[in-house]
């Protein structure tokens, strides 16, 4: 599946702010080969000094002074997102990404900075970070919809786990988050439930 490099940086962010989501994921210091506590996992958004970090992490300009009510309109965003991420079929999805890029007020405009060739952003200039959000990432969503992909919108199957990813794979195999921590882990796991069986 062939994806603008532009698409693939929202797809990127998008995953990664659902991912801060409480419960959503092996903790960052946790171990690669136990089980995690996904389910009560803490807020990577908790504060303004990591929403602030979120938005370094990806590059995202023109944030200007955050405050708490960026902070609770980013994490309703990072719910909207992951209703799409768990949306059952292609038209759900796409009645979602839609609410979403309309509430945002998206404003599509040409642009070729730090470095990158001409590409659309979706949102206007001034926007709060939010409306950049759901517009962006919004629009990278609804490219995957367009192109008969949703069901690549996934959760990992690992049962301690539920990070959300997007499959890049060419046949849609991927069940994992990560093949080094949650597949290792069952792949282990399983390696050694088939060691006790034959030991009887």
């Amino acid at each position: 599946m062939l994806i603008p490099h532009d698409t693939r940086i929202a797809l990127d962010t998008v995953v990664d702010l659902v991912n801060t989501a409480p419960g959503h994921g092996l903790p960052e210091d946790g171990p690669a080969d136990g089980p995690s506590d996904a389910s009560t996992g803490p807020d990577r958004l908790a504060d303004i000094d990591t929403l602030y970090a979120f938005a370094e992490r990806h590059l995202i300009s023109g944030v200007g002074t955050l405050g708490e009510k960026d902070l609770r309109a980013v994490r309703d965003v990072r719910s909207s997102f992951a209703e799409i991420f768990a949306a059952p079929d292609a038209r759900t999805a796409a009645d979602l990404v839609n609410r979403l890029v309309a509430a945002a007020g998206t404003t599509p405009q040409l642009t070729d900075h730090d470095g990158y060739d001409w590409h659309v952003h979706y949102f206007a200039p001034d926007a709060a970070l939010c409306d950049h959000l759901a517009a962006d990432c919004g629009m990278a969503l609804a490219f995957i919809v367009v192109a008969g992909e949703q069901e690549r919108l996934r959760r990992c199957e690992a049962p301690d786990c539920r990070r959300a990813f997007v499959d890049l794979s060419r046949n849609r195999s991927r069940r994992y988050c990560s093949s080094r921590t949650c597949g290792n882990r069952l792949h282990v796991a399983a390696y050694r439930a088939r060691r006790r069986e034959a030991a009887g």
